[in-house]
């Protein structure tokens, strides 16, 4: 097309009068116009598997105290959830979740956790004397102070006096000590007692038998009293008897008492609810 021709059509097109649409017509146009142009973005659909492998990984999270926490977990050395004291004027018998024994003199206590079985620790105040049960995989750990005894099975006694000194006895087995911030380790063996004051640790001899000597056996049912809490009912013609033996402090009272039921060829009966022991 020329030049001239060009203007000539354009000049038309300039004077031509618009053609009027209705309201409702440009309204139907612009949203014809709106849902091309700006149509939504179709979202893709994950799998129903997917929202359950997510939910078992929140889960699996939560649970193993690693989600929303980057704190490294410490472990906690004693657990102070079940107390043991021993408020009475005399001994006091305990058996602790793993079978050990405990028996603990007046004005002591034991603290440990609800999972010791597992985890062997225990805290000590006061004198406490221990029989603990063997279990090679999980060794048996007693906090006193700023001392620790570990073993895996003996019998030994652990004292805390009201000055802050720690007495540990060891009558069977062998147990290991460590002072809190000092490298030494102390191993004992039977018959040797550890003591730590004033941050000063020493190891010692101690007698861990008592004897009798030609002496009567009335005094050996007053030293069960005294030291087992079992009133001893003898007949009378045996009172005045003499014994001579030689016991270990820790000895197992059953053990006592057979012996002196051979030794004298008389029965015997244990009341444990009356805790009282009577030969016949």
């Amino acid at each position: 097309m020329d030049k001239e021709n060009f203007d000539e059509e354009f000049k038309k097109l300039w004077d031509e009068t618009p053609v009027s649409n209705s309201d409702n017509d440009k309204e139907a146009c612009w949203k014809q116009f709106h849902s091309k142009t700006f149509a939504p973005k179709k979202k893709k659909t994950k799998p129903w598997r997917y929202y359950a492998a997510a939910a078992v990984l929140l889960f699996v999270l939560i649970g193993s105290g690693i989600f929303f926490n980057n704190k490294p977990q410490q472990e906690n050395i004693i657990l102070a959830e079940n107390v043991i004291e021993n408020t009475s004027s005399k001994i006091k018998f305990v058996v602790l979740p793993d079978d050990s024994k405990v028996e603990l003199s007046p004005n002591s206590k034991i603290t440990y956790g609800h999972n010791f079985a597992l985890n062997r620790k225990i805290e000590v105040d006061g004198l406490v004397y221990f029989k603990v049960k063997k279990d090679k995989q999980h060794p048996f750990q007693v906090f006193c102070n700023e001392t620790t005894t570990t073993v895996l099975g003996t019998s030994f006694t652990v004292n805390e006096t009201e000055d802050e000194k720690v007495t540990v006895e060891l009558y069977e087995g062998s147990v290991q000590m460590n002072v809190k911030g000092q490298n030494q380790k102390w191993i004992l063996k039977p018959g040797e007692k550890f003591t730590y004051g004033n941050q000063t640790a020493s190891v010692t001899e101690f007698s861990r038998f008592i004897d009798f000597d030609n002496q009567k056996l009335s005094e050996v049912s007053q030293y069960i009293e005294e030291n087992y809490g079992y009133k001893v009912i003898l007949p009378k013609e045996n009172l005045d008897q003499k014994i001579t033996i030689r016991i270990n402090k820790k000895e197992d009272l059953k053990t006592i008492v057979q012996l002196i039921s051979e030794m004298y060829n008389l029965n015997f009966e244990i009341n444990e609810d009356l805790k009282q022991i009577t030969f016949q």
